[in-house]
C-alpha cells in the first residue's frame, strides 16, 4: 500500500491543496483533501496530482503507428501521461482494414491499448482531410460483419459520415454491437446531423474540423453536435487545429463535462521534421504543423496530451483540464473505473511538476517514469 501526499491532489474533479491518494494492488483505495490520515510514503509538497490522461482518438506517436506498433506508439505517449488510449485507424483497403483490426484487438487483450478507433473508411470525400479519398467508400453490411467480426469486441469507437447512402444501418450495426458512433468527416447538413444523433451518435470528431464551417444561415453539424446535450465533441486543443480562443469558448457553450481533448496525433508526433506516412498519405512535418505533402491540408497532429492539458488548464483551469482530458473522454467511451482519482478506481496517475510538466506516471500501481 502507498499512500501520495502532494501540494495539489485532483480528487474526484475537486481541486485538493493539499491533498492525498492512497492505493493499493492497482487500485485507489482512498483519496482527499488535506493532510493524510498516516504519514505518506511519498511526499510531493511542489506537486500537483491528476487522473491518467485518456486519448480517444490518437493515430501514432514516437515514429510509430497503432497500424502496425501499437507497443511503441502507446509507450511514446505513455511517457507524456496517456494511461488509457484508444488506438485510431485511418481509411485503407478493406484487407488491410481486416489486418490492422485483428493486430489491434489482440494489443486490445494484451492490454496494451484500451480498444479501436476507427475512423473511416465510411467519411465524406468532400471532407477526407489527410485520408485516402481512393479507399473512401460506403458503408456496406457485408463489411461492417466482417469488421466486427475480426475486432472480437474491441471497436469502441467508429466515426462516420452520416449523409452516406446506407449510414442508418451501419449506425444501428455499430450501437447493436456496443460501439460509440462519432459524426465526423462528414458534409451533412444540420437536419443531417441531428438525424445520426436521433439514431445514437453520441460524439463529434474533432469538431470543426473535416466538416462545414457553421453559418448563420447554414449551420451544418457544428451547431447540432454543440446543441445535443447528449453529445460529446472532440476538440484538437494545440492550437494549429483549433485556436485556443475556439477552445475557450466551446468549453463555454458545452461545458467541460461534454469536450474530450484529443491529440489526433500520428506517427509524427515527437519526431521532428521531416517525412511520415499517415496510412497511404505521405505527410511533411515543417514547423511543428504537419501537412499532405503538396497541400496545405493538415495531417493529424504532434501534439501529446501533456501539451494539451497545460493549454487548457492556461486558459479555463486545473479542474477544466483535468476533466476533458480524463472524465469526460471516459464518460463518452463507457469505460468503467479510469478517469478520475476515486475509491475502486484504477491507479492511473501523472505527476506534475509546477510548470505542469509530467514528472511521474503511475499505471495499475505501478511506477513507470518519463524515460
Amino acid at each position: 500500500m502507498t499512500l501520495i501526499r502532494a501540494g495539489t491532489v485532483v480528487v474526484e474533479g475537486e481541486v485538493c491543496r493539499p491533498g492525498w491518494v492512497q492505493v493499493d494492488a492497482g487500485r485507489i483505495v482512498a483519496g482527499g483533501a488535506g493532510a493524510p490520515p498516516v504519514p505518506a510514503d511519498v511526499d510531493l509538497p511542489d506537486s500537483v496530482v491528476i487522473p491518467g490522461f485518456i486519448d480517444m482518438h490518437v493515430h501514432g506517436g514516437g515514429g510509430a503507428s497503432f497500424g502496425d506498433a501499437p507497443a511503441a506508439a502507446a509507450q511514446f505517449h505513455q511517457r507524456h501521461g496517456t494511461t488509457t488510449t484508444l488506438a485510431s485507424l485511418v481509411t485503407t483497403a478493406p484487407a488491410e482494414l481486416l489486418s490492422a483490426v485483428r493486430l489491434l484487438a489482440d494489443a486490445t487483450k494484451r492490454g496494451t491499448v484500451a480498444g479501436l478507433h476507427l475512423e473511416g473508411p465510411w467519411l465524406s470525400t468532400a471532407r477526407c482531410g489527410a485520408h485516402d479519398h481512393t479507399q473512401i467508400r460506403h458503408p456496406d453490411p457485408a463489411e461492417i460483419d466482417a469488421v466486427l467480426a475480426a475486432a472480437d469486441g474491441t471497436i469502441r469507437m467508429v466515426t462516420l459520415a452520416p449523409e452516406l447512402p446506407g449510414s442508418d444501418d451501419a449506425i444501428r450495426r455499430f450501437l447493436d454491437a456496443g460501439v460509440v458512433v462519432a459524426v465526423g468527416h462528414t458534409d451533412a447538413t444540420y437536419e443531417q446531423t441531428q438525424h445520426a444523433i436521433g439514431l445514437g451518435a453520441t460524439v463529434g470528431t474533432h469538431l470543426f474540423n473535416a466538416m462545414p464551417p457553421m453559418g448563420h444561415r447554414d449551420p451544418g453539424p457544428v451547431l447540432a453536435l454543440l446543441q445535443d446535450p447528449a453529445v460529446t465533441v472532440e476538440l484538437i486543443a494545440d492550437g494549429v487545429h483549433v485556436r485556443p480562443e475556439m477552445t475557450q469558448a466551446v468549453l463555454g457553450w458545452a461545458g467541460p463535462e461534454r469536450v474530450a481533448v484529443i491529440t489526433d496525433a500520428t506517427a509524427a508526433a515527437g519526431s521532428g521534421d521531416g517525412e511520415y506516412r499517415l496510412g497511404t498519405v505521405p505527410v511533411v512535418v515543417a514547423g511543428g504543423v504537419a501537412t499532405v505533402r503538396g497541400t496545405s491540408t493538415i495531417a493529424g497532429s504532434l501534439a501529446t496530451m501533456d501539451q494539451l492539458f497545460r493549454a487548457v488548464a492556461d486558459g479555463a483551469g486545473l479542474a477544466a483540464a483535468v476533466q476533458t482530458t480524463s472524465a469526460t473522454p471516459a464518460r463518452a467511451l463507457g469505460l468503467d473505473r479510469v478517469g478520475a482519482i476515486r475509491t475502486g478506481y484504477q491507479a492511473n496517475l501523472v505527476v506534475l511538476d509546477q510548470d505542469l510538466r509530467v514528472a511521474d506516471v503511475m499505471v495499475d500501481g505501478a511506477w513507470r517514469g518519463t524515460d
